[in-house]
Order: C-alpha cells, then sequence, then structure tokens
C-alpha cells in the first residue's frame, strides 16, 4: 500500500470520485465532478462510449498560453504596424505597436466566434482548436502577455523605431 492508503477499497472509491463512467452517474455526482476538477485531478465522463476531460476553464487557459507558442510576429509597414500569427487568417494593423496587438486580440476573438459557429469543420481551420480554446479562455491582458509573451525587449526595441 502507498503512504495514506487504507485499502484497496479507499482507492477505487477515490477514483469513482473522479471518473464518471455514463451520463446518469454524473448527473448524480456532479458536485463530485466539479469539485475533482476543482482539484486539478484527472476528472473524465463517460457517455456512449467515449470519455470526456472535465477540467477547469483557468486551469487549461493557463496551460494552453504555457505550452501553445503565440508565433505572432509584428511588423513596421508604412508608418505604421501589422500584427499577425503566420498560418491563422487573422491580422491587427494600427499606427502604435499597442494599438496593432489590440486590433490582433480583436481579430482574434472574431475568428474564434467565426470558428465555433462553422469553421471548425473546414479541413484548413480544423487544427486551429487549441488557439480557439486559448482565445475564448483568456482575458484582453492575457491574450496580449501571450501575444508579446516575455518579449518586453522586442516591444521596447518597436518603441524605439517609432518616430517621436
Amino acid at each position: 500500500m502507498r503512504p495514506g492508503q487504507t485499502s484497496w477499497g479507499e482507492e477505487d472509491s477515490m477514483a469513482a470520485l473522479r471518473h464518471f463512467d455514463s451520463y446518469t452517474e454524473t448527473r448524480k455526482k456532479l458536485r463530485c465532478v466539479f469539485d475533482a476538477a476543482q482539484e486539478g485531478l484527472v476528472t473524465t465522463v463517460t457517455r456512449d462510449n467515449e470519455r470526456f476531460v472535465v477540467l477547469s476553464a483557468d486551469a487549461r487557459g493557463a496551460e494552453l498560453r504555457r505550452l501553445l507558442p503565440s508565433q505572432a510576429a509584428v511588423v513596421a509597414e508604412a508608418g505604421g504596424w501589422v500584427a499577425y500569427i503566420p498560418g491563422v487568417p487573422v491580422h491587427g494593423d494600427a499606427e502604435s505597436f499597442d494599438d496593432a496587438i489590440d486590433d490582433l486580440i480583436a481579430g482574434l476573438r472574431e475568428y474564434a466566434e467565426d470558428w465555433n459557429e462553422r469553421l471548425h469543420a473546414a479541413p484548413n481551420h480544423a487544427g486551429h482548436r487549441s488557439l480557439v480554446e486559448l482565445v475564448e479562455l483568456s482575458d484582453d491582458a492575457q491574450l496580449r502577455d501571450w501575444l508579446v509573451g516575455c518579449a518586453d525587449a522586442v516591444k521596447d526595441e518597436a518603441r524605439a523605431l517609432t518616430p517621436a
């Protein structure tokens, strides 16, 4: 036995509080589903032989922002700035670096909405699910941090290139 485990039955009951084998069981123990997910435990629900994972939206958003590199690019162009993510049909443009990032964030929010409405089924957009989750599970400040990240030096350099 592992430390803290009193019997095999206890381990089985702990697993039962985070793995739910049917919709009926899930519905009856919905509080346990959310409690386990809130604790950060791997929590699953099975419906019609398909398993689903239940987790906190905040935890999923933080995980995506940590694991998914933004690959955002910001370039000076014609007296302004253009911000984009290669391979994603969204861009932001404005006179200032910050405003270009704000415009990109607005574009990402529109794209996420369109993706959920219809683009998720299109082969050339289906691979953007993680990006859409990240956008929907982040506020604007979190998206900004993700886009420019710790690259404050890049942002400072961009400001230095802007005519005074």
